[in-house]
């Protein structure tokens, strides 16, 4: 296991290319962010390890701890791997931003996300890698709407993420129906345009991702089933609603009215050919 201490976040994160990363050859990287996850997180580890050992690919482990005070950076140690990083700063930044420092340090050919809570259970990933190699496809990403999910959740809470879905169609017409769930696989490439472009650092960040990756020209992005048993806890309230609500208005108005996504990458590929 290695471990990584930031005394403060980066403000800007970049995404090593192919032949730039630390450890060539890994197939893939799994970034777990992790928040006041240390009753559960070195059990859900072990589990995530019996699940990809069992895949036959090399592969890493990248656990974000995002401004931990609890015991979960010293649970997340105690599972002995040499598979497993841990990456740890001091300030809270929110999942999204725990996901970009991930990706950020990963190596692998793919990359995918699952969250600490394990809660999407990691027998998924070797389903969702035999999409991504039979479809040849952008991305991968878990879908509660998909017709083979087998979901129960509260009938409210069904009506709200509805909702929330027809918004996104109207406001960005992305052809998904599901944006919000937390297993998405990706290829390298991908992330490596469109993460350095990205600006949320919360809960909206896999909007952001998928919109800024449908204007990069990333379109092929495959939905796949999953079975989930939602059990809420206190972070889903009226105010992480208003605040994912206020970062999809923010993600419109810069993508529609700032150009922000656009100019940025124009700056970044003239940083790159100042560079060559």
């Amino acid at each position: 296991m290695s471990i990584e201490v930031l005394d403060r976040p980066p403000d800007r994160l970049t995404v090593p290319l192919g032949e730039q990363v630390a450890t060539p050859g890994t197939r893939l990287s799994v970034i777990v962010p992790a928040y006041r996850e240390g009753k559960h997180i070195a059990q859900n580890l072990r589990r995530l390890l019996n699940e990809l050992d069992g895949l036959g690919i090399t592969y890493e482990v990248i656990v974000v701890s995002d401004g931990n005070t609890d015991d979960t950076v010293l649970e997340a140690e105690s599972v002995v791997s040499s598979k497993i990083k841990v990456v740890q700063y001091s300030t809270n930044m929110g999942k999204g931003y725990a996901l970009r420092c991930g990706v950020s340090r990963s190596s692998g050919e793919l990359i995918t996300f699952i969250d600490a809570d394990m809660e999407l259970a990691p027998r998924y990933i070797k389903p969702f890698l035999a999409v991504m190699d039979g479809f040849d496809c952008d991305a991968v990403i878990g879908s509660k709407r998909h017709p083979m999910s087998n979901v129960k959740y509260p009938l409210f809470r069904r009506f709200q993420s509805s909702i929330y879905q027809l918004l996104i169609r109207v406001l960005f017409h992305l052809k998904l129906r599901d944006t919000q769930t937390g297993l998405k696989l990706f290829k390298r490439k991908v992330l490596e345009e469109v993460v350095p472009l990205l600006a949320i650092k919360g809960f909206a960040f896999d909007l952001e991702l998928l919109v800024v990756a449908r204007r990069l020209g990333y379109r092929k992005v495959m939905e796949a089933p999953i079975d989930l048993d939602y059990q809420f806890d206190s972070t889903v309230n009226p105010q992480a609603v208003f605040n994912v609500l206020w970062d999809t208005a923010a993600i419109f108005y810069r993508l529609r009215i700032l150009r922000y996504y656009d100019r940025q990458l124009a700056r970044l590929r003239q940083q790159q050919l100042a560079t060559k």
